[in-house]
């Protein structure tokens, strides 16, 4: 899979792009034509509603059959939907021959995306790597590219590249689309205005398609000089400014060079054993497989962000990591967040070790071959996490941000339940309540003003009929979506929180209310109080709550 096989950013790309849009080769465009069901499908890499959505038609279904399903298209229809010879020549489209006739068919994958914004952009991947139902990359027959899934599920499409070597399998440097994992990368990346931004391990771009955005010049890193060739396809089609490319290994492409204000990476995190290379017919997959033992990349990845970290900077990324017998995974993962920095490590899932191999086979295609080779790969995988001690494998969200704080915050949590993304600007008010709460003792927390975050709900859970409930739990309905229980002080004190008193006051009323003694109250609430405001159900109004109580 030489980079010589891709387009070249030549006269046809904005007469290409100009095409998309005069076609609606959009998200919302494709949802009007292929109807709800197909289009679903269709993100689950089931192909054939669409291909029947696009038997016939006019330039956008053409489009969706080249770019999306991968199928030949005779030459005329190819010519009424886009600028066919340009296209030709620079290489976005080859001859093809399909029963009989004139055809052309599509040299790569370009797949329409929204922006966070309502742009229009366009991601451009090897082919086949969205599309292919029964599931596992594979030969895509005469086209010498791969086909494989890439399915919503947040944990299937590590993204750039890390330490693998070279693999004469053409499967070895396939370049992936936009997929579960990268959209949730771009969901929880904090989009701050920034000078400067560093995607590492960049894959199709999407990430430094993102941070063009808000970032004054944005660095976009590779080992795969392929995925360096698309990610600049990716900027240029979607109209984006050019990224500075650097071919190379984790932080090796940019060592000894200024800090940056913004590291996003979606790593090649998927913990596959050494020996299943070895296997007949192994294969190490560069857009996931690192090329170090266990999590070590992830590890590596974390420990050493923090020297290319500008003071106030943020590294977030997307990980798997190991559950080690007689370890608590929690204390492990706080122990790779380097001095001076802040984290926020989310666990999203873990799935114990057979679960996990035999996922990772089934993308790599391995249960599509011989029985007998697929039951030696899967072998190599549990003797490999059998040896390291491994008995489940998490994913999530590491958020480190470089405070320089002598005590810094380290949260570590499991959230497996559903989120509202974007979650950007949540993320970056975890810091922000975890400052306050760093700086704030017992004293000026009682003389804060606070205020209910917007759509907390109040539930009372209880028996049918009973005077009153067993317990209270305040529920969020934006970003998390916590939920925690709380007892008659802490929901009368989150009731009447509209930042006209301050938090020592307002106990002062529930205590008489209530007929206890508000010293006493005052003295064991304070601990509630910064629970609530860790989680965000209560936030402190600017300047901390005005005159002292």
């Amino acid at each position: 899979m030489s980079t010589d096989h891709l387009p070249a950013p030549g006269p046809a790309l904005p007469r290409l792009r100009d095409a998309f849009r005069t076609a609606d080769f959009t998200p919302d465009g494709l949802l009007e034509l292929l109807g709800a069901t197909a289009y679903a499908a269709l993100a689950r890499s089931e192909t054939v509603p669409a291909l029947r959505a696009t038997r016939d038609g006019g330039p956008l279904a053409t489009l969706v059959r080249l770019f999306l399903l991968q199928r030949p298209v005779p030459y005329e229809r190819a010519r009424a939907a886009l600028p066919a010879d340009d296209a030709l020549a620079d290489g976005w489209l080859r001859r093809a021959a399909a029963d009989g006739a004139d055809a052309v068919r599509a040299v790569v994958d370009i797949r329409p995306y929204g922006g966070p914004a309502g742009q229009n952009w366009w991601i451009v991947s090897d082919l086949g790597c969205a599309v292919g139902g029964a599931g596992g990359i594979r030969t895509a027959g005469d086209t010498g590219t791969v086909a494989g899934p890439d399915p919503a599920d947040p944990g299937t499409d590590p993204g750039g590249t890390g330490t693998a070597g070279t693999d004469p399998d053409p499967r070895a440097r396939l370049v992936l689309g936009v997929g579960g994992a990268s959209t949730t990368l771009a969901g929880i990346t904090v989009r701050t205005p920034v000078a400067r931004a560093l995607d590492l391990g960049c894959g199709s771009g999407i990430q430094a398609l993102h941070a063009a955005q808000h970032a004054d010049r944005v660095t976009a890193t590779d080992l795969n000089p392929r995925a360096l060739r698309l990610t600049a396809l990716t900027l240029a089609l979607s109209g984006a400014p050019e990224a500075d490319l650097r071919e190379g290994s984790l932080f090796e492409p940019v060592e000894g060079e200024a800090p940056y204000d913004l590291i996003v990476s979606n790593p090649p995190f998927v913990i596959s054993p050494r020996a299943a290379a070895g296997t007949p017919g192994g294969t190490r997959l560069t857009y996931r497989d690192g090329g170090m033992g266990g999590d070590d990349l992830c590890r590596t990845l974390v420990r050493n962000s923090a020297d290319h970290l500008a003071d106030g900077g943020w590294c977030q990324l997307l990980a798997n990591w190991q559950h080690v017998d007689g370890q608590d995974w929690r204390e492990r993962l706080a122990s790779w967040v380097p001095p001076g920095c802040d984290a926020w490590i989310v666990q999203r899932e873990a799935q114990d070790v057979a679960q996990y191999a035999e996922l990772w086979l089934r993308d790599g295609g391995d249960h599509l071959g011989d029985p007998a080779v697929y039951a030696a790969r899967y072998d190599a995988w549990l003797a490999e996490f059998e040896a390291r001690g491994t008995t489940a494998v998490g994913f999530g969200w590491i958020t480190l941000r470089k405070s320089g704080a002598e005590h810094p915050s380290v949260t570590v949590e499991e959230w497996p339940h559903p989120v509202e993304q974007p979650l950007g600007g949540e993320v970056r008010a975890h810091f922000e309540r975890r400052d306050f709460l760093r700086a704030t003792d017992d004293a000026a927390l009682l003389a804060t003003r606070f205020v209910l975050a917007d759509e907390v709900v109040q539930e009372q859970i209880g028996k049918p009929g009973a005077d009153d409930p067993e317990y209270v739990v305040l529920r969020q309905n934006r970003g998390m979506r916590r939920a925690t229980r709380v007892d008659t002080v802490g929901a009368g004190f989150a009731g009447v929180c509209d930042g006209s008193l301050p938090a020592g006051r307002i106990l002062d009323a529930i205590a008489q209310l209530l007929g206890e003694d508000p010293v006493g109250l005052r003295d064991r609430t304070p601990e509630a109080i910064r629970l609530l405001v860790e989680q965000g159900f209560l936030l402190p109004l600017e300047g901390h709550g005005g005159a002292a109580d």
